[in-house]
């Protein structure tokens, strides 16, 4: 029996969604969940119930607690499906893309690789830089999950795929803290479009300059 909902997402955004939820299905019980630790404390019999909807969070599910949902994982990703893995809009930003999105998808036991369920796209204005992006991102992140909300909460079988299929590449943290380091023999042009990228907006890392055994970061003026 669907009676139960593992909502992991930050705390901040906890209270918005579930009510999103809620107004389609009051009876449904939401587990609110925001670490890692706090998801894999979840008993067995509760997943046997529940689905699982993970918000722009960078916690991974583990693969035991995929396999112990009885209604499924779906997961809201902060970009489009040629956008994998690690804060992609800033790599969008970096590499001047024209347009953006945000994916659903089913989760699988590969971050970022399960049957697509939804899609939002739209231009990215010009000059935006990660912080622009950033703030788009997230209301059409807010859009699609108003768009999937009736389903996901109170629907007990797996919502449609669609035809869209994930791209090839996947960014990784480690990707990102390397688009972060500045070194002496960069042309200003290729800093400067560092610092748009990955400058701004939220990140584990800010562009910075390894001197001496030390790490300098940039911040912005103003």
């Amino acid at each position: 029996m669907f009676d139960k909902l593992v909502l992991l997402a930050d705390e901040a955004e906890q209270t918005y969604l579930s009510r999103s939820l809620t107004r389609w299905n009051g009876d449904l019980d939401i587990i609110p969940v925001a670490t890692g630790p706090s998801l894999t404390r979840l008993a067995p019999n509760v997943l046997a119930r529940a689905r699982l909807i993970a918000f722009a969070t960078p916690v991974v599910v583990p693969a035991p607690i995929l396999d112990a949902l009885g209604y499924g994982a779906y997961n809201f990703h902060p970009g489009p499906p040629e956008y994998r893995g690690w804060y992609p809009h800033c790599f969008a930003v970096y590499e001047n893309a024209a347009h953006f999105g945000v994916t659903a998808h089913a989760m699988a036991r590969r971050v970022d690789s399960g049957p697509i369920v939804g899609l939002e796209r739209f231009d990215i204005p010009p000059g935006s830089d990660a912080g622009a992006l950033g703030e788009q991102v997230y209301a059409a992140l807010l859009a699609l999950f108003a768009r999937l909300a009736q389903p996901l909460a109170a629907e007990a079988g797996l919502l449609p795929h669609m035809s869209a299929q994930w791209g090839p590449r996947i960014t990784t943290r480690r990707d990102f803290a390397a688009m972060c380091r500045i070194s002496f023999d960069m042309r200003p042009e290729e800093i400067r479009r560092r610092i748009r990228a990955f400058g701004s907006g939220d990140g584990i890392s800010r562009p910075g300059l390894e001197l001496h055994g030390h790490h300098f970061t940039y911040a912005a003026q103003g």
